[in-house]
């Protein structure tokens, strides 16, 4: 018998996206929301829930779009039935409220029969479905819920803006005013910052003072107490996705539905516009102006595109970092192949609830982005149907990457914020997060996986250490003092000042020009390091470090190291001109190990200092422990503890992902220095390889560390195996569970429980156990990282540019060649390219050329 369940205050309420796609409400099915787990799913999807679950009764959600009815008048007509707006979903910016209306329709559906009973015709339901008091609270609380994102991040939400009541029915003066893209200055004094365009006039007038003696003089403050005009902009805010709004009458900011029609008055088209001005102190001014123009292809007409692999990101609020990076990983064929590509068998093996399963919200987003379902172009007999029918069918704009964004986040403080995050480091996150749930063999993070050789030699000695570490992009430094046109640079810093200093109009931005070579050249040369510690002199001395390619990856990825810090430590962005080449050959910078006649430094550890707590370090093995708990001290923390911030923070300095994981696990904050850790540790064999604990209490087996206790190929430790085959669970659940969870037993029973349909794949089960037993073998017999060796030449494919000072803040975008030609995606807008700028790229995407 179906149950029906009425939300818990702890429930999530799916209600406007579909888990497996990104059906909502306003598409052509519908949305089915499960009447007891309260998952949505697309017409496509819910038979699969309901053959999974036996749930068979679902709430189904339809937003119609209507033209209003005119009469004699040219006026709307009032309609014949009151039409309701219940589901907490976005409208429309693009639909006119006082052209268009919205109704909202409910219903239950019973399966497999597909019976329909209208909301809130409840004495319908056939009587075994409980009692009809009972139906009823459940589908008024369903339908009353909130958006579960509004739950789950509360940081995201706190801060929303209310609608003003003045958008809607605005007045607009048609005093013949238009605003002009700079050169902006306060029409009652000579203040050019913290500008306020009051949008009933068109006045621009200065902010009010602030106690630091910043902001202005409250002439738009005067302005409102002089006309009663409600509603200003702030000039410097406005970008496609919206600006500063202040209502002087509601006292606070506000939203502005409706603010690209109002600043279109004054003559402001919104869509090619920038912010340059963000809060008080905002430094991203008119200097950055021609970079925001020349990334965006601002001032040429783009092309927009359709079709699989031109579907584009809904920016979520500072998002486009993820979206960016997003679209250029999956232009990767084997990323393709992982996800999409087993689309079929990701869905139907994913767990009961699918929103909280990765590999299912990777398909889903890769599906999203190639199927094409959601980018299709507008046909003109459609255009002109549209005209003379009553409903409305919107125009696809992109999907919204928002239950993505929600899971790859939840662990992560800063990305699960609503603020503007580096997109190198959610790439190396979007990796680990990879490597960790990958299924079977087939691991398409491989791809960009390299091995780096550092080369130690001592300065006293001249002895010399080989290690190797596993790395995924390529950091390239930027050789400012290599400018081809410091002559130019020197000028343009001498009028720009001069400018500033008589506030007149900034000059033309120029930009230091700097050889690709020069780069390549700074990133090949060796490295001057004090205070290490040389086992041959057994004392600190000065060493020289140098790194080669040890292997070449499939891809290459490259990031350009725009960003540093000022003697001040304010964060600061090189703003550069790279002319990055189409053709990249890195050949010579292939390792060449051990040479004849070079001498190794001894293979002797730095001496260890115990503190008082007997903290172990990790090249020692438990079994030198006498004291058991000391030993569970170091080894019972689960790998979720680990603070994931602190860890790229370590991974920007170049270090492996795995081994800055370890270091943030070792050293406890205040008392050992991580970058000292990791320093004296680099020679291990198995520095880069992942963090492993043991996750059923208490110390761990004798031998066992840290280090490569799983090795690359997360192999989990087999005690713990063994503890769950003695469960009667098979083997290779048992292996699958452990790598799913990071080896801890008590989420791998879990993880085993919450996959029952898990063994019933016979195929699924073999490939697992085929896979298990290679990484028992490749453990009897370590063959060190797999890797994707090959050739050293490169084709450029896809980059990515940053439009801002600082990773913090601005704005990206991302480039992808696809079919013979640059392809622009800029959030939901996906447009052919005309002049791709990459020149001022921040990463960059190569594929290997076959030779």
């Amino acid at each position: 018998m179906p149950t029906i369940r009425v939300p818990r205050s702890g429930d999530r309420v799916y209600k406007t996206e579909c888990a497996f796609s990104y059906d909502s409400p306003n598409s052509e099915g519908g949305l089915y929301v499960c009447m007891n787990t309260f998952l949505a799913f697309g017409r496509e999807h819910v038979e699969r829930h309901f053959r999974k679950t036996g749930q068979s009764v679902y709430m189904h959600l339809k937003r119609h779009v209507r033209e209003k009815v005119k009469g004699a008048s040219g006026g709307a007509l009032p309609k014949r039935r009151n039409s309701k707006i219940f589901l907490d979903l976005d409208t429309d910016d693009d639909l006119n409220s006082d052209d268009y209306e919205y109704e909202d329709e409910a219903k239950l559906v019973i399966f497999p029969d597909h019976y329909e009973i209208a909301l809130p015709n409840i004495e319908e339901l056939p009587a075994l479905l409980r009692t009809w008091d009972e139906v009823t609270i459940a589908c008024d609380a369903v339908l009353s819920s909130k958006s579960p994102y509004r739950k789950q991040d509360p940081d995201t939400w706190e801060h929303e803006l209310p609608v003003s009541k003045y958008a809607n029915n605005l007045t607009q003066l048609d005093n013949g005013v238009r605003i002009p893209p700079s050169g902006w200055k306060c029409a009652r004094c000579d203040l050019r910052e913290n500008l306020w365009l009051n949008l009933t006039d068109g006045s621009v007038l200065c902010g009010k003072w602030f106690f630091d003696s910043s902001g202005g003089n409250g002439h738009a403050l005067e302005h409102y107490r002089d006309m009663g005009y409600p509603l200003a902009v702030k000039l410097g805010t406005i970008t496609p996705d919206g600006a500063d709004v202040y209502s002087f009458q509601e006292e606070e900011p506000v939203t502005d539905p409706h603010l690209a029609k109002h600043l279109a008055h004054f003559g402001i088209d919104m869509l090619h516009m920038h912010g340059t001005e963000n809060g008080l102190r905002d430094n991203d001014i008119k200097p950055r102006v021609s970079e925001w123009e020349v990334i965006q292809e601002t001032g040429t007409k783009l092309k927009p595109m359709y079709g699989p692999g031109y579907t584009g990101l809904k920016n979520l609020g500072n998002s486009c970092y993820l979206s960016s990076v997003m679209q250029a990983i999956f232009s990767i064929p084997e990323f393709q192949r992982a996800y999409v590509g087993n689309l079929p068998r990701i869905f139907d093996y994913s767990p009961l609830d699918p929103t909280q399963d990765f590999n299912t919200q990777m398909t889903k987003l890769g599906h999203g982005l190639l199927s094409g379902q959601y980018s299709k172009p507008p046909v003109k007999s459609e255009l002109i149907e549209q005209v003379m029918k009553e409903e409305h069918k919107p125009q696809q704009n992109g999907i919204s990457p928002r239950m993505f964004k929600a899971f790859v986040s939840k662990s992560h403080p800063e990305f699960s914020s609503n603020r503007q995050q580096d997109a190198q480091e959610f790439f190396l996150h979007l990796v680990n997060l990879v490597e960790r749930n990958r299924i079977g063999s087939e691991n398409p993070s491989d791809v960009f996986r390299f091995l780096v050789e550092e080369r130690i030699q001592c300065c006293q000695t001249r002895k010399v250490r080989y290690t190797e570490r596993v790395d995924y992009l390529m950091q390239l430094p930027v050789a400012m003092e290599a400018a081809t046109n410091k002559d130019e640079l020197i000028a343009y810093e001498l009028t720009r000042r001069e400018a500033e200093a008589n506030r007149r109009p900034l000059p033309e931005l120029v930009r230091a020009k700097i050889p690709f070579s020069a780069c390549l050249q700074a990133f090949s040369e060796p490295e001057n390091v004090d205070d290490f510690w040389s086992s041959a002199l057994q004392a600190k001395s000065a060493v020289i470090s140098t790194s080669r390619f040890a292997s070449f990856p499939e891809y290459l990825v490259v990031q350009i190291k725009k960003f540093t810090f000022g003697l001040d430590w304010v964060p600061k962005k090189f703003d550069v001109s790279i002319d990055m080449p189409d053709l990249l050959d890195i050949n010579h910078l292939r390792a060449r190990g051990l040479q004849p006649g070079e001498e190794e430094l001894p293979d002797i550890s730095p001496p260890i200092v115990i503190p008082d707590d007997s903290k172990v370090w990790p090249h020692e093995e438990a079994s030198s422990c006498n004291d058991s708990a000391v030993a569970s001290h170091f080894f019972a923390p689960d790998a979720s503890d680990i603070d994931e911030s602190s860890v790229m923070q370590l991974a920007e300095m170049g270090f492996p992902l795995e081994a800055c994981r370890k270091a943030v696990h070792m050293e406890e904050p205040g008392r050992w220095s991580e970058m000292e850790w990791l320093s004296s540790l680099m020679q291990n064999s198995d520095f880069a390889e992942p963090l492993t604990m043991p996750g059923y209490g208490g110390a761990a087996s004798a031998g066992a560390s840290v280090f490569g206790a799983t090795g690359l190929d997360n192999q989990p430790p087999e005690e713990t195996v063994s503890i769950i085959t003695s469960m009667g669970f098979h083997r290779n659940q048992a292996i699958q569970a452990l790598r799913a969870t990071n080896s801890n037993l008590e989420r791998a029973l879990d993880w085993i429980f919450s996959h029952p349909e898990f063994e019933e794949d016979s195929d699924f089960v073999i490939e697992m156990e085929n896979n298990a037993n290679a990484n028992i073998i490749s453990e009897a017999k370590p063959e060190g990282p797999r890797v994707k060796d090959g050739s050293g030449m490169y084709e450029l494919f896809a980059f990515i540019s940053h439009m801002g000072t600082s990773t913090m803040s601005g704005h990206y975008v991302c480039h992808i060649k696809k079919e013979g030609r640059w392809v622009i995606y800029n959030d939901h807008r996906v447009c052919a390219s005309e002049r791709p700028p990459k020149d001022l790229g921040y990463m960059y995407f190569y594929r290997r050329i076959p030779s």
